[in-house]
C-alpha cells in the first residue's frame, strides 16, 4: 500500500459541514487534479460549473432538496459538453451532428473521470464531499438555472467543503463477485445474499431497508423523464 491507495480506499461521502471555506489555491489545484483525468482523446467532453454563492446554492437546492448543497462551501457542477466541438465544425466549416449513445458515454465518462479525480484530491487536502446525480431529474430546470445552451447536459455535481462528519467507509461487494478472469462469471443469488449481511452488520440501528431492496426499488422505476427531454430538446438525442 501507499498514500495515494490508503486515500483512495479512505473515501467515504460527506454531507454535511463546517462553516468554513475552501481557499481559492486549493479550489484551483482541486479542479486542475480534476482537468488531468484520462479523456477520450483528449477531447475533455465536459465543463465545471463552480458555484459558491449562497444565492446560487439555494436556487439549485430548491430545485434538488440534498441539505449538502446548503451546507457546503462549493459545489462543482459538472456538465456533458460537446458545444466545444460544434465550435470546431463552425471553424472548420464542416457538418455537426452529435446525437446518440457514444457521444453522451463519451462525454459522461469524461466528466465522471474528472469528478472522481477532482474528489481525491479535495480528500487530499483535507476537505471532503458527495456526488450528487440527482441533478438530472430536474434536468431541464438545472439546464436553465446555469443557461446550459445546446450540446450540454447537467451530469452530477459534486458538494465540497470542511467535513463535519465522518463515517466509516462502506464495505463493498468482494472481489470475486466483480472481478473475473478472462470471462463474465455470472453470479447467483447468493452473491446478493452475502453483501445484504455485510451492510446490514455495517448500518445496524440505521439500516431502513436490505442493500438488495435498495437495488430492486431503483431499477423497478420507470424512467425518468427529464434527462431525455433535455437531451432531446439540447441536440443530443
Amino acid at each position: 500500500m501507499n498514500e495515494t491507495i490508503n486515500l483512495m480506499k479512505s473515501h467515504s461521502s460527506v454531507r454535511r459541514f463546517k462553516d468554513e471555506r475552501i481557499s481559492e489555491p486549493d479550489l484551483q489545484a482541486i479542479i486542475e487534479a480534476g482537468s488531468a483525468a484520462s479523456s477520450w482523446k483528449n477531447f475533455q467532453s465536459y465543463s465545471i460549473i463552480v458555484v459558491r454563492s449562497s444565492e446560487k446554492k439555494q436556487s439549485l437546492y430548491d430545485l434538488v432538496p440534498q441539505p449538502a448543497v446548503l451546507q457546503a462551501d462549493t459545489i462543482l457542477v459538472f456538465v456533458g459538453d460537446h458545444n466545444r466541438a460544434s465550435k470546431a465544425a463552425q471553424l472548420h466549416q464542416a457538418d455537426f451532428d452529435a446525437k446518440g449513445t457514444e457521444n453522451l458515454l463519451i462525454s459522461s465518462v469524461d466528466a465522471a473521470l474528472a469528478g472522481q479525480n477532482a474528489m481525491l484530491a479535495a480528500e487530499s487536502l483535507g476537505y471532503g464531499g458527495v456526488f450528487i446525480g440527482m441533478i438530472r431529474h430536474s434536468a431541464l430546470a438545472v439546464a436553465e438555472l446555469f443557461a446550459l445552451p445546446d450540446y450540454t447536459y447537467p451530469i452530477f455535481c459534486i458538494a465540497l467543503g470542511v467535513p463535519n462528519q465522518h463515517f466509516p467507509v462502506k464495505p463493498r461487494l468482494r472481489l470475486d463477485a466483480f472481478v473475473f478472469q478472462e470471462e463474465y462469471k455470472e453470479q447467483t443469488v447468493e452473491t446478493i445474499v452475502a453483501h445484504d449481511a455485510v451492510q446490514t452488520e455495517y448500518a445496524g440501528a440505521r439500516q431502513t431497508e436490505l442493500w438488495s431492496e435498495r437495488l430492486v426499488n431503483q431499477f423497478k422505476q420507470e424512467e425518468q423523464p427529464e434527462t431525455k427531454a433535455l437531451l432531446e430538446k439540447h441536440k443530443l438525442l
